[in-house]
């Protein structure tokens, strides 16, 4: 069990974890996290304009790969990252070669617990992915691995040694994660509630993946991280995340990995436009009705025994069944493919896990 009192001196995962960070502007919020970030390596993927540069604060170790770079490393293949959208986050997931991902967005700070300390996020993703989870039988305690907290009585103990843990989904203080309609309504609306509780999401339950303070296992889930397409010249923005939550879901489920939502928290300190994210949304909104119902109903066949054959045949389900809600799901369903296709040139699926053996952007 992992508890604050046995954590060593040394970085948890120094060398197993990459930060991902997508910007289109200078990185000063990296000061408030310097305490807990700086032993990391860093995969900095700038949106919108290349020739822009982009300002990193002296002492961390990082990648910098702008628009040049993604068309240079993928040619073809880089019609699948979005551009002008977080969703061009993920060419950073390709990118790495560790075992393990944070994602984190640029207006996001470090929060502080209800006593007034300070919160290292990254510690507890963590040790909530070193944990396993339990997603066949819920636990009224929550997460029975965390200090303090056990399985409570009728919880069958076959069930105890729970399963690897694919993704730890973390929450947000002051500007909640709301969709435009609720933002215009809510305009003033702030997040105060700290609930100390980690829990697994239930097996054959979706929910809306927020990747603004994410953590994920890549070598269990990694492929099927995959942010859509978004943004610039399509009719979507906004659901890139959450897109690639629903497919990370149906497919951990199948593959018996558990997804957790909690603990920890950061500070969103900026609320973005309601009637830009209305602009984005707006398709979104309407779709997700579908979208929810296909993603209940997908199964994937005993043959698919890895991420990456469970999302091709995602894919497929996807032009198949969601094609007729509109043609994008039909370039969509397309991309995916390509998305597969890219990963599995840069992270053959025999190579062991070691530095990138690639061609990179700017490096500190």
């Amino acid at each position: 069990m992992l508890d604050s009192a046995s954590t060593p001196s040394m970085p948890l995962l120094k060398d197993e974890l990459d930060i991902v960070i997508p910007t289109i502007r200078n990185l000063d919020f990296l000061e408030m996290w310097r305490p807990f970030f700086q032993p990391y390596h860093l995969i900095i993927i700038q949106d919108g304009d290349p020739s822009k540069t982009i300002k990193v604060p002296e002492g961390f170790d990082y990648e910098l790969h702008n628009r040049n770079d993604i068309n240079r490393l993928l040619g073809p293949k880089a019609s699948c990252i979005s551009f002008k959208d977080s969703a061009c986050r993920c060419f950073g997931f390709m990118l790495s070669k560790k075992k393990y991902i944070f994602t984190i967005d640029d207006d996001c700070f470090v929060a502080k617990d209800p006593s007034g300390k300070e919160i290292n996020a990254l510690e507890q993703h963590i040790k909530n992915l070193l944990t396993p989870s339990t997603p066949f039988f819920f636990n009224t305690l929550y997460d029975p691995y965390r200090e303090g907290a056990d399985f409570v009585r009728g919880y069958p103990f076959s069930l105890r040694d729970g399963v690897p843990t694919a993704v730890s989904h973390g929450l947000w203080l002051n500007i909640p994660d709301y969709d435009a309609p609720t933002q215009l309504v809510k305009p003033r609306e702030r997040n105060t509630r700290y609930v100390d509780a980690i829990m697994t999401i239930p097996k054959g339950t979706l929910f809306p993946m927020c990747g603004m303070n994410l953590a994920f296992n890549r070598e269990l889930i990694g492929p099927a991280m995959y942010f859509g397409l978004m943004g610039d010249g399509q009719p979507i923005g906004r659901y890139d995340d959450m897109w690639a939550g629903w497919c990370t879901k149906v497919i951990a489920d199948h593959l018996g990995f558990g997804v957790k939502t909690g603990l920890p928290y950061i500070w969103h300190s900026k609320a973005s436009n309601p009637f830009v994210n209305l602009r984005k949304e707006y398709n979104g909104i309407f779709w997700q009705e579908e979208l929810i119902p296909f993603f209940q109903s997908a199964t994937l066949p005993k043959d698919c025994t890895t991420v990456q054959k469970c999302y091709i045949e995602l894919s497929k389900q996807v032009k198949v069944k969601l094609g007729k809600v509109d043609p994008y799901f039909n370039k969509l369903a397309d991309a995916m493919v390509t998305w597969i296709e890219a990963w599995d040139e840069l992270n053959p699926p025999s190579e062991v896990a070691s530095p990138a053996e690639i061609p990179n952007g700017s490096t500190k």
